[in-house]
């Protein structure tokens, strides 16, 4: 019986760009305790220079209570950056994790699913 099946991988991949009038930071892994120190370190070094942010989340697979918070605080540092944060492409499980823990309604104008980014 093998245990790597049961042991998921940990990683977070970023991937930053310009879109229309935004910087996009798509997610691509998990968002954990061990991964969210790397997300809010980069999405932070960039709410300075910017005004509208948007975390696409199509290709993050897991996010625990840390990436919860770490979601919460970006989005509290971003409106003291007076940066618009938005979040995109929930799956149904993250979507279901912000609704039972009320914080969707924080994001609810942009946590919208179907939409793709290039």
């Amino acid at each position: 019986m093998s245990s790597d099946t049961s042991i998921p991988t940990l990683f977070l991949n970023l991937h930053i760009y310009a879109w229309e009038d935004a910087t996009v930071v798509r997610c691509t892994g998990r968002l954990t305790a061990e991964t969210s120190p790397r997300l809010k370190t980069e999405v932070k070094a960039l709410l300075p220079h910017i005004r509208r942010l948007i975390l696409d989340l199509s290709e993050l697979g897991y996010m625990d209570s840390s990436g919860l918070g770490t979601l919460v605080g970006l989005y509290i540092s971003a409106k003291g950056a007076q940066c618009e944060l938005e979040l995109h492409n929930l799956s149904p499980r993250i979507r279901e994790l912000l609704s039972i823990t009320n914080v969707l309604s924080v994001f609810e104008t942009c946590g919208r699913t179907g939409m793709r980014l290039p």
